[in-house]
């Protein structure tokens, strides 16, 4: 659905400057009900205006195609492997990790990807020893001769963004109701905002020269100089010399998975944090969400992580509006260690319409533990959140990579049993109430 770009703004500027530090309860019993399997660790699944097909991210580097009646094509749509960088079989954060339709891809046929490459240094030694990867978005068309297949010799690179750790890349990529690409990228990796790639002094999320640590958004279908993209002309710091004209709000950490709310258009985001605290946001333009100088809505100090100052310098600084403890550091009464954002249900169960449903990875890095979370706007525009109740699984539900919704306002939750791209084992499951 489209929205004015000036409501959509004024409506999160509303939401994203509340408050919601939050305890979670049980909420109600939901059921997850299988949709898809035998996938690679998937990370987004997108649904394009006017096609009932549905269209997954795996890690590993291919695009796959589900049909109107739920079958996962064998063929992949896109693979891309061959560009990705090599992955840790355990654990890792690199991959094929975005995916975003065109506004016009019914006509224009247009489609972009997300991921990790081989690092293109350019020349700078430091880059060469030190730094892992470079993070490229990349436009591909659909091949003139099958519908259900992506032209792989049709690629071309709009941003690229060398990175000097393996993780916190971030990387979810959409379009907005105004039609612009919004692209998220984490601070770089390692923790606390420290070390090889990071402005020392304050942190790449604060460093406004720096594209790490933002919600960018750019105009794909211009050029700018030697950029594939132009810049809108609407961004919040075009005429700040020392600000990279692409960002769109900063201040972030790893802002791991978000959406636009096809009602009104709200940007939410789910931001993992360090060791202490989750958050949730509602991004809106020029804002600044306060890492590293805050972990949620507590002052942080990257050389002493796990304790919190009283105080620090945050004025003007966008609180969450959901927060809950990280069981690393909080153990007592957390609800995960790594949040990832959701979507505004809109679907046929009008008792959850407007409910953010979200949610974490694991309660633990040693076992699976997934988490989903149900998130409720108060008329004074707080937010409270409960755990749902998963009813129709025994034991513990498998690690929660993404979320994902279709046209019709349904919500999905992306599963893996691994903790890396590794298998096709994984499943996507429809969200729906227990009754």
């Amino acid at each position: 659905m489209s929205v004015n770009k000036s409501l959509m703004m004024g409506l999160a500027m509303t939401a994203g400057l509340t408050l919601g530090a939050v305890t979670p309860t049980l909420a109600a019993d939901i059921m997850l009900e299988p949709y898809v399997t035998g996938l690679n660790a998937p990370l987004a699944m997108v649904q394009p205006a006017g096609d009932d097909r549905k269209f997954v991210i795996e890690q590993f580097g291919k695009v796959r195609m589900i049909d109107a009646e739920g079958n996962l094509s064998p063929q992949p749509f896109l693979d891309i492997r061959n560009k990705i960088i090599t992955q840790f079989h355990d654990f890792d954060e690199r991959g094929l990790l975005g995916l975003a339709f065109h506004p016009d891809f019914a006509q224009n046929g247009k489609f972009y990807v997300a991921y990790s490459t081989n690092i293109n240094t350019q020349g700078d030694l430091g880059q060469m020893f030190w730094w892992d990867h470079t993070n490229v978005v990349e436009e591909y068309t659909v091949s003139a001769d099958d519908p259900n297949m992506a032209n792989p010799n049709s690629g071309r690179i709009i941003h690229s963004l060398n990175w000097p750790q393996f993780n916190h890349n971030g990387h979810w990529i959409g379009f907005g109701p105004d039609g612009m690409l919004y692209i998220s990228t984490g601070d770089g990796g390692y923790a606390n905002d420290w070390g090889i790639g990071h402005n020392v002094t304050e942190g790449n999320g604060q460093d406004l020269s720096s594209e790490h640590g933002k919600m960018l958004r750019v105009d794909v279908n211009g050029t700018d100089g030697d950029n594939n993209y132009a810049i809108p002309a609407d961004n919040p710091f075009v005429d700040n010399d020392e600000a990279a004209p692409e960002i769109f709000a900063y201040g972030l950490r790893n802002p791991w998975r978000c959406s636009f709310d096809m009602e009104d258009g709200r940007l939410f985001c789910g931001d993992v944090q360090q060791n202490s605290y989750e958050e949730q946001d509602i991004i809106v333009a020029g804002g600044n969400y306060g890492w590293r100088v805050k972990e949620g809505t507590h002052c942080f100090n990257y050389a002493e992580p796990d304790n919190h100052p009283e105080t620090c310098e945050s004025a003007d600084m966008i609180d969450p509006i959901l927060e809950y403890k990280n069981c690393t550091a909080q153990p007592d009464g957390c609800a995960g260690i790594s949040n990832t954002g959701g979507y505004v249900y809109r679907g046929e169960n009008a008792d959850w319409n407007g409910k953010y449903i979200h949610g974490d990875w694991s309660k633990s890095f040693a076992e699976m533990d997934g988490q989903i979370f149900i998130g409720t706007e108060a008329a004074d525009g707080t937010w409270s959140m409960e755990v749902a109740n998963v009813t129709n699984m025994d034991g513990k539900i498998p690690y929660i990579l993404a979320f994902a919704q279709d046209a019709a306002g349904e919500v999905y939750a992306l599963t893996s049993i691994t903790t890396g791209p590794n298998g096709t084992m994984d499943t996507i499951y429809h969200i729906k109430p227990a009754n």
